[in-house]
């Protein structure tokens, strides 16, 4: 059995708890709670969980009894316990209230192919799961899943490094860290040739998060866990003082949240030179803050249109990222691949300078968004689609590419636009350029003038055959 009909299995129990009313993603949060249990029996990972609330226990019990005891392992777990048990059940509770439904999902759980689920991965079939959450629209997941072909172009351009801190500082499900994780790993033979020291830092600190959500934490901690990533995921808010730790790394990938900070009230950081309520505004000082200023320490961070032509403390904020860091590639991403489906957005790449003045020269505009076809179910984003802007990218002389999508502008061509970096989009084919068209009092000389030509022609004509005919 493949990972996919796994997920697909465990999936299609979520009809099972359809009468008491439970949403998909308090199917996926139940789920983990379940999983974690069954995960640690089947990777032998037990010995962290009191012998009393292991995975045999579990499934001894039926009906009420059921019901009462998976009650009680729960705030046991989440209370009486250490370490990520106690991170991934704290303050967990139940949602099912039907005791045939809760036995239904623990002995369907119980008998999955699991010899076949762990040659795939554990943490591929978690991932699924979570693919699958944010793909369904009534579970209102998509705002915190990011497509994983964009996760991995994202990775793949930023190249993340053996002993380089990491952080995604609005990290979701773990998308990004464990895409960076798994990178260093193939360019490091899974850490087997490091030494035990830079071995254990990348296991337990080259790759860390903040989740401002709980339910979301929880899942970001199942998803670390199960892909062999022990470092530390904050359960906290990067937009307030708490954030202010969150610094001195080699490289973030992210996707922050989209929208305003509830009624509209600024962030509650103290050390944010421009103070917004835009919450896309404010991640961007904050990211670009929390890099080393070494020259070398850069980010990839997916962002809306707003953040390029905001104006006010917009403009201020891009003109200072623009100062401390160079920002040398913006791409604009196609409609349609968030679950917000009218949202525009953008991949800004940047690298942090070892100054905090004149760092960007020019700017690279890639516009993977007109002419391009609708995405979404029945088109699904894929790596294929990123390889005309990965060689763009990529080139030796970046002057001499000839990609039709690919646009150069200096620092001062964009201080003559205000700032804005709403540039770099080609001409769309769908839409008539009014511009170009003939004034219409000229089509109108032109077509009369015609027309008398035509008839200058017809009249010689005519004299000519009435000639031929005479002789």
């Amino acid at each position: 059995m493949t990972t996919q009909e796994i997920v697909a299995k465990l999936w299609n129990l979520c009809n099972v708890l359809r009468d008491d009313g439970i949403t998909y993603h308090q199917y996926v949060t139940e789920l983990t709670y379940i999983l974690f249990l069954k995960m640690a029996k089947e990777t032998g990972a037990e010995k962290s969980i009191p012998a009393a609330y292991r995975w045999d226990v579990l499934t001894q019990h039926r009906g009420l009894a059921l019901k009462k005891y998976y009650k009680e392992l729960l705030e046991h777990l989440g209370s009486d316990t250490t370490g990520r048990i106690q991170e991934i059940y704290a303050g967990a509770s139940t949602s099912i209230d039907e005791p045939k439904n809760l036995e239904k999902i623990i002995t369907s759980i119980d008998e999955l192919d699991w010899f076949s689920a762990k040659e795939e991965g554990l943490g591929n079939l978690y991932e699924g799961l979570l693919e699958k959450n944010a793909n369904e629209k009534k579970s209102g997941a998509g705002q915190y899943f990011t497509p994983r072909p964009l996760i991995d172009v994202m990775t793949r351009l930023i190249k993340p490094q053996v002993g380089e801190r990491c952080n995604d500082p609005a990290c979701g499900t773990f998308g990004f860290m464990i895409a960076a994780d798994q990178y260093v790993r193939d360019h490091a033979d899974n850490y087997e040739t490091l030494t035990q020291d830079m071995a254990n830092f990348e296991v337990k600190e080259a790759f860390t998060g903040c989740e401002l959500v709980h339910d979301t934490h929880r899942l970001a901690l199942m998803n670390a866990m199960l892909h062999g990533i022990e470092c530390p995921i904050y359960l906290g808010d990067t937009l307030s003082n708490f954030g202010k730790r969150l610094k001195g790394y080699d490289v973030v990938l992210t996707n922050p949240p989209f929208g305003t900070k509830k009624g509209g009230e600024r962030a509650t950081r103290d050390d944010f030179t421009y103070m917004t309520s835009n919450k896309q505004l404010n991640f961007l000082q904050h990211i670009y803050r929390s890099l080393k200023a070494d020259g070398k320490a850069r980010a990839a961070v997916v962002l809306p249109d707003n953040v390029l032509f905001a104006d006010g403390d917009g403009q201020a904020i891009r003109r200072d990222l623009m100062e401390k860091c160079d920002l040398h590639t913006i791409l604009r991403l196609p409609t349609g691949i968030f679950y917000a489906q009218g949202v525009k957005t953008n991949v800004l790449f940047f690298t942090r300078g070892a100054s905090d003045q004149g760092n960007t020269k020019e700017v690279w505009f890639y516009d993977l968004r007109t002419n391009m076809p609708s995405f979404g179910k029945t088109h699904p984003l894929s790596r294929e689609d990123f390889t005309d802007f990965i060689a763009a990218y990529e080139a030796p002389d970046r002057h001499a590419v000839t990609d039709e999508r690919w646009h150069c502008y200096t620092r001062e061509e964009i201080a003559a636009k205000d700032d804005s970096l709403d540039l770099g989009l080609i001409k769309d084919d769908s839409i008539i350029d009014y511009e170009d068209l003939p004034d219409p009092a000229e089509s109108a000389a032109a077509a009369s003038q015609a027309l008398r030509e035509a008839a200058t022609l017809l009249d010689e004509v005519a004299a000519e055959l009435q000639t031929a005919k005479e002789e």
